[in-house]
């Protein structure tokens, strides 16, 4: 297990930290922990990761929040995102950095993946992109 170099928790359209999300990322694994009563815990490889977008709508904006998009081979959190964090753009890039070093030291290359790509769909995503960017 590597060391967490990314924590921070799902804050509301305002900024303000109130909520039971919390997303984290460490030099191997990238963790998803939500809930209060009933705790679910999820968590991709690096590897594995297809895809990194971001996303700062005029709100985000306004408050230094954005929204990480992430689309991964994974078979449980094949697409997911961070929604509402700050310094966002450092954050996509510091994993961005991360997943291209895990890569290169587990010897992956992107095209292993691509007959894994076949879903659509982010859980907590608004819209609909198909694999060519086009809605």
């Amino acid at each position: 297990m590597g060391e967490v170099v990314f924590k921070q928790r799902k804050r509301l359209w305002c900024g303000l930290p109130w909520t039971f999300t919390v997303y984290s990322f460490d030099t191997e694994r990238i963790f998803v922990k939500s809930g209060m009563l009933n705790i679910k815990e999820d968590e991709v490889r690096l590897y594995r990761v297809l895809d990194i977008s971001l996303r700062r709508n005029f709100l985000q904006r306004i408050f230094g929040l954005g929204t990480i998009r992430i689309d991964s081979s994974d078979k449980t959190l094949k697409c997911f995102e961070f929604k509402n964090i700050k310094h966002a753009r450092e954050g996509k890039e510091q994993l961005s950095q991360l997943v291209e070093e895990e890569r290169m030291r587990k010897r992956i290359s992107g095209r292993e993946f691509i007959s894994d790509h076949d879903h659509n769909g982010y859980e907590d995503f608004d819209e609909y992109h198909d694999d060519y960017g086009e809605r």
